[in-house]
């Protein structure tokens, strides 16, 4: 059931919830017109009830405990507590735990529900401005050299690195400018020898709109071995950089950046040589990570503290308002992504603000049923 349950559970959000009103608007003239979002559309089924977990014969019966991993944290839902403030986090194969990125220590996690939080490894990191580990992507074999790429922060640059667990990281792209703020990029694997990279404009825009400057830039690189061509750049012009998605049924490329007066949504379809803006914030609500499935969209968003679920029809076309859900269960939300069962996990990125809960930050499962997002 996994993705397709909660796609018709996202396309009943758009027909039910709450509009996100005054906050957005199309930029591209061949964007298709608003329609209503099919009401026919049923269910799978109702609301999953989550295995119980096993009672500690010393704990009173009935009374709740905290799973290993959450830190003490009693709140329904929470995968992982008492992390460091967090960068990105990509599933695992199975998409039953998955990897989450501190980006100011450089730690790799692996989180799963029900078992201690462990390193899978670690990389170096200046987490100036808004840098440090803000991106990560599973090497497209995997499960055979057990690869992660990071996009991360050095004291002269911003670049690409890859590591495996228990050993350094190696150098795949550099030389990306690096200022005092936008220096969070991001990157995901549009196909086996394409890595797409999401630079940040440096708090410069003029920079991201130089074509001889990589900042504020969406790139392909055509292989990530040693002694590759110099990256294509697909779009110019980006702000601070939020998040790369594939949906892996359609093969587009979802992109998330927050521009001087807007934050935007974008897209790349198969074969693209641009990105094409679909969806405009004017409200500036704080897009970050997304995660995509069959043509729909979740952004999270750290300002308005909730996800925007946004549903598109052929080519990226935005069917109706995106919809808020999951606002203010966790406080600001920074990376997504779905999981096997449908659910979508979140990490957090309250650490650093002045309403950071005791166990923040934190890695949580939010489920989609009857058109609301809610705890599991």
């Amino acid at each position: 059931m996994g993705n397709q349950f909660f796609v018709k559970g996202a396309v009943a959000i758009a027909a039910t919830s709450l509009l996100l009103t005054g906050c957005a608007r199309y930029d591209q003239p061949t964007s298709a017109p608003f329609a209503p979002v099919p009401e026919q559309i049923p269910m799978e089924s109702g609301p999953r009830t989550p295995t119980p977990e096993p009672q500690d014969p010393n704990q009173p019966p009935g009374e709740p405990q905290p799973l290993p991993g959450a830190c003490g944290d009693l709140t329904p839902g929470v995968i992982a507590g008492c992390l460091d403030t967090t960068g990105d986090l990509v599933m695992l194969p199975g998409g039953e735990s998955a990897l989450v990125a501190e980006r100011l220590t450089g730690r790799i996690l692996r989180v799963s529900p029900g078992a201690e939080t462990t390193e899978y490894a670690r990389v170096p990191v200046e987490p100036a401005g808004d840098g440090g580990l803000t991106g990560i992507a599973l090497s497209p074999t995997f499960e055979e050299d057990q690869l992660v790429f990071a996009y991360i922060t050095t004291p002269s640059d911003n670049r690409v690195v890859r590591v495996a667990p228990g050993d350094s990281p190696k150098e795949i792209f550099t030389g990306i400018p690096k200022g005092p703020t936008g220096n969070a990029g991001a990157i995901a694997f549009a196909a086996p020898d394409q890595l797409m990279i999401l630079t940040g404009d440096t708090g410069n825009p003029a920079a991201a709109n130089d074509p001889g400057s990589m900042a504020g830039k969406l790139l392909r690189l055509n292989s990530t071995e040693s002694g590759a061509p110099a990256p294509q750049q697909v779009s110019a012009g980006m702000g601070s950089a939020g998040g790369l998605c594939l949906d892996p049924q359609s093969g587009s490329m979802w992109v998330t950046d927050r521009a001087p007066t807007m934050d935007r949504l974008q897209i790349v379809v198969p074969d693209g040589t641009s990105a094409t803006q679909v969806w405009t914030w004017a409200d500036q609500p704080g897009v970050g990570g997304c995660a995509a499935a069959a043509e729909t969209v979740v952004v999270a968003l750290d300002g308005a503290k909730a996800l925007s679920v946004v549903v598109s029809g052929s080519g990226g076309a935005v069917l109706g308002d995106p919809q808020l859900i999951a606002q203010d269960l966790y406080g600001s939300y920074g990376a997504a992504a779905f999981a096997a069962d449908g659910t979508v996990w979140v990490a957090t990125v309250n650490k650093s603000g002045p309403e950071a809960a005791p166990t923040d930050d934190r890695v949580v499962r939010i489920e989609v049923t009857s058109g609301v997002g809610g705890l599991v």
